[in-house]
């Protein structure tokens, strides 16, 4: 015997909307995502929003960046879509000489993305002709307009060079620290047991790194002096995330 099945239209139109459409909740996580994905930051520096910015205004946004990072509200960005826009050219702002250290993550602190700075990074943020160079490159060549010398708080580099210590090619590495040591005039404890030696030293450091571009490239020198350039300093908080700029 041949079966036969009532076909209410209306049902089944209702039936199929509920198969083919997803749940309320689905929906809602779907629209989320993609509101999410065109928030993201895509674009990458030009070079002529590069150009028509000065130095003050790139410390400037350097400030507001680590204001941003402090509060844990960094810049949400789209990485493969910056990676994909960089691949044919760059045009940093800034170059930025670092610590090693891995817990000064320099982009992070100043909220920048791909492209938007040069980032130099050694043990104890000095500076050495490999160094300079590159500085020379990130500014005359690529068109950079700002150096920042950044250094950190319990930076173990300055800490060794307090101790004047003695190991392989560290010793060579900590000799271009030790000038910053022996310019700190302190009547207590100069050792690297005292804090507050440690933070003078700190900032003496980044302040002889500073003289030392200057002495030893004319090239930044001669930018610098044209207003073509700022090369400044400033050291990072390790316990806030604050940079205080010199």
């Amino acid at each position: 015997m041949t079966k036969k099945f009532l076909i209410i239209p209306g049902l089944a139109l209702a039936f199929l909307t509920a198969c083919n459409n997803p749940k309320p909740s689905e929906t809602s996580a779907n629209e989320s995502a993609v509101n999410q994905a065109k928030a993201l930051v895509q674009e990458v520096l030009t070079k002529e929003q590069r150009d028509a910015l000065t130095p003050d205004e790139i410390i400037q946004t350097f400030k507001e960046g680590n204001e941003r990072f402090v509060n844990n509200d960094l810049t949400a960005r789209d990485h493969s879509a910056q990676v994909r826009k960089s691949a044919t050219g760059q045009f940093p702002k800034a170059v930025v000489l670092s610590c090693l250290d891995s817990r000064v993550p320099v982009e992070d602190v100043f909220d920048r993305g791909i492209g938007d700075i040069f980032v130099g990074r050694v043990a104890g943020n000095f500076v050495n002709e490999d160094l300079l160079g590159s500085m020379e490159f990130g500014c005359k060549v690529a068109g950079a307009k700002v150096i920042l010398v950044l250094g950190h708080e319990h930076c173990g580099a300055v800490k060794s060079a307090i101790d004047d210590v003695k190991l392989g090619n560290i010793t060579a590495m900590l000799s271009k620290i030790r000038p910053a040591v022996e310019k700190v005039t302190y009547e207590g404890d100069r050792t690297s047991g005292n804090p507050e030696f440690v933070h003078q030293v700190c900032e003496s450091n980044v302040k002889n790194t500073i003289e030392q571009i200057r002495q030893n490239s004319p090239i930044l020198k001669e930018m610098e002096d044209n207003g073509q350039i700022k090369i400044i300093g400033a050291v990072y908080d390790m316990d806030t995330g604050k940079v205080t700029f010199l």
